[in-house]
């Protein structure tokens, strides 16, 4: 049974770094002009200690098999309006099938909701599409984002 948890970055990170690692190298495009995963920890530990950042882990006997990362802050363009931004989410290829990713978006709404949240923003990458995933769970398409790599590959 997987249970999903708030758990704060800084006492999950060291644990997670090699997920982070196996969802760059099947996800990230960044690999492809040699661009490495460095991720900028102050800057997620400096967001944690402002409470704007949010991680929702999935566990399975202990391990953790799934997560959801994002900022929790008003819009920019919006401040009445507190925001849901995405940063990074993933479940184990070993349990994408059934309903863990729906489980794990529903607890993440249900705490957003909690939150007062207004706005809850995610993204699908084309060549790993999950759109299915957020019509079922009633996410609107509203942009689509395209990329550039300038430079030598």
């Amino acid at each position: 049974m997987i249970t999903f948890v708030i758990e704060p970055f800084s006492s999950v990170y060291s644990e997670l770094l090699p997920l982070l690692r196996e969802h760059y190298g099947e996800i990230s495009t960044h690999k492809d002009h040699g661009v490495p995963l460095e991720p900028m920890v102050d800057v997620y530990r400096a967001r944690e200690a402002d409470g704007t950042l949010m991680m929702v882990v999935g566990r399975e006997r202990g391990e953790i098999v799934a997560y959801f990362v994002c900022f929790i802050a008003p819009g920019l363009h919006y401040r009445s309006c507190l925001t849901c931004s995405p940063d990074i989410f993933f479940v184990a290829p070993s349990r994408r099938t059934g309903t863990v990713g729906v489980r794990m978006f529903r607890f993440i709404e249900a705490e957003l909701r909690r939150r007062g949240v207004k706005r809850w923003a995610v993204g699908s990458k084309v060549a790993h599409d999950v759109s299915a995933l957020f019509r079922y769970l009633d996410f609107q398409p509203v942009e689509t984002t395209y990329e550039k790599w300038l430079g030598r590959d």
